[in-house]
């Protein structure tokens, strides 16, 4: 692969709407698009310049020395194993849960084969691209190609993070844990407030998200431990129990994950030494035997 590689990408939805304008906007050539639709690539195309529009995911992978497959992680393997691949060029795919196996038939046709997941949300092209400088991303792959695809990261102002084999599954739900759970648990907390307290969603949000902004900045200041507050970081048991009646009464289907939540929070409070034996006892009395 040259230095400044002919690059392209099958599948044009927000992840690639993201990495083409970025890896542009660093110097690389970004020369082939498709996806599904020639509509979909074609509006990329208009986006990147010296980008083109393609009908079949073939035609990229002829134009290009290096491919990104950006498309749903269950057809990674079955595009990957319907194309033509060549011995002088790379492959490689950006889902966060996918192993490499899934690349080869690209690899036994002689291809380069790796992985470059940036650890990021991608709901808003534009916002990501935005955010993009600073995230962190998972390489995997073999030299030349780990240290190609590290020089690209750098480019983009992206903390490279290697990955040993076989991780991918464990790396990618941690993601979900910091990310679309903490959307979950915030649509839970707002509908609670519509539902309960006849408070519109959009109001409540409102009110609930600077809440969830300082979380997270006593997060990345104190580290997860030391940022924990609530009435479990405080051993206030009695509060709990009035949770956990309110919640029986008003709204069962949330009671199972308010009781989970506070034993982790129980555990993060115990780590941080802060309960005495009686808060501690009562606290897991009370989660324990719901």
């Amino acid at each position: 692969m040259s230095s400044s590689p002919a690059i392209g990408f099958i599948g044009t939805g927000r992840v690639a709407n993201t990495l083409a304008r970025a890896l542009h906007g660093a110097g690389y050539r970004v020369t082939a698009l498709a996806s599904r639709t020639l509509e979909s690539a074609a509006r990329l195309a208009q986006a990147v310049p010296g980008a083109r529009a393609y009908r079949t995911q073939q035609e990229v992978v002829d134009a290009s020395e290096l491919v990104f497959l950006t498309v749903p992680d269950d057809a990674i393997a079955p595009l990957v194993a319907s194309l033509a691949w060549r011995a002088d060029m790379a492959v490689v795919h950006c889902s966060g849960a996918t192993e490499l196996g899934a690349l080869e038939p690209a690899r036994r046709a002689g291809a380069r084969t790796g992985a470059f997941h940036p650890l990021h949300a991608f709901a808003d092209p534009l916002v990501a691209l935005a955010n993009l400088p600073g995230c962190a991303v998972a390489i995997e792959a073999e030299e030349p190609l780990y240290g190609e695809l590290e020089t690209m990261a750098r480019a983009l102002r992206l903390e490279p993070l290697h990955l040993p084999p076989g991780t991918r599954a464990i790396y990618h739900l941690s993601g979900s844990f910091a990310a679309s759970f903490i959307d979950g648990l915030l649509h839970e907390a707002a509908e609670l407030w519509r539902t309960r307290l006849g408070v519109p969603r959009e109001q409540a949000l409102k009110a609930l998200l600077p809440l969830a902004y300082a979380t997270l900045d006593s997060v990345a200041k104190m580290g997860t431990v030391e940022a924990l507050t609530g009435p479990v970081s405080r051993g206030d048991a009695g509060t709990v129990a009035r949770h956990l009646d309110a919640l029986r009464r008003d709204h069962p289907r949330t009671y199972a994950l308010y009781v989970q939540l506070a034993r982790r929070s129980l555990a993060m409070a115990i780590e941080r030494g802060t309960l005495t034996e009686a808060q501690r006892a009562a606290l897991t009395e009370l989660l324990g035997k719901e």
